[in-house]
Formats: C-alpha cells, sequence, structure tokens
C-alpha cells in the first residue's frame, strides 16, 4: 500500500509559477514510476508529466519546457514546478505512484489539489 500526500497549488496570474509536491509513505520500494496527471471538470483527466525510479522523464506536449518534474529521494518526494504559467493549465492536479509487487501493478493516487491561473 502506498499513500500519497499532496501539497501546493493555489491561484496565480498568467505567466506565474506555482511548485506541487507529492509525499509517498507505505511501501515505497514498490514503486517504479510517479506521474502528474490534471482534470478539468468534464473533461477526462490528462497526462502532465512523469518520473520513473531510474530518472527517466516523460512530458506532455502542452506542459513540455514549462513544468519540470523533479525528484528528492532523501524526502520521498516528487515535485511539478510549474512555470509560465496559462489559464489553460486550470485544474485539479493530482499525482499518482505506480507500483509492482510481484507480477501485479498498483496505481495509487494523491488526493488532488486545485490549480487556478486567472487575471
Amino acid at each position: 500500500q502506498v499513500t500519497l500526500m499532496q501539497s501546493g497549488g493555489g491561484e496565480v496570474q498568467p505567466g506565474g509559477s506555482l511548485r506541487l509536491s507529492c509525499v509517498a509513505s507505505g511501501s515505497i520500494d514498490t514503486i517504479y514510476a510517479t506521474d502528474w496527471y490534471r482534470q478539468v471538470p468534464g473533461q477526462e483527466r490528462e497526462f502532465v508529466a512523469a518520473i520513473t525510479r531510474s530518472g527517466s522523464i516523460t512530458y506532455a506536449d502542452s506542459v513540455a519546457g514549462r513544468f519540470p518534474i523533479s525528484t528528492d529521494n532523501a524526502e520521498n518526494t516528487v515535485y511539478l514546478e510549474m512555470n509560465s504559467l496559462k489559464p489553460e493549465d486550470t485544474a485539479v492536479y493530482y499525482c499518482s505512484a505506480d507500483a509492482r509487487v510481484g507480477v501485479n501493478d498498483y496505481d495509487f493516487w494523491g488526493q488532488g489539489t486545485q490549480v487556478t491561473v486567472s487575471s
């Protein structure tokens, strides 16, 4: 079992920056990747960025170059630094841990945090 606790988010003007944090606890050794997703009401959840245990990183085209993802392994924390924010980045952001136990894969989710970009 993995528990994810998110923090950060809030409201910012266009062009501003925010940082999201996702702290993992529990069976963290089973985690092989951590992802960030976002969701706008009425729309499907959208992939934002991912980082694997080995450090491989993937970004959605819409955030590449603006939203660097990073980890602090000592703190079991994954960060999403959101820069040059746009109104279309407004959404609820979720972190997700991809875990493997034996031959079974599991997804664990954080509680979500609202990001609002508005002037």
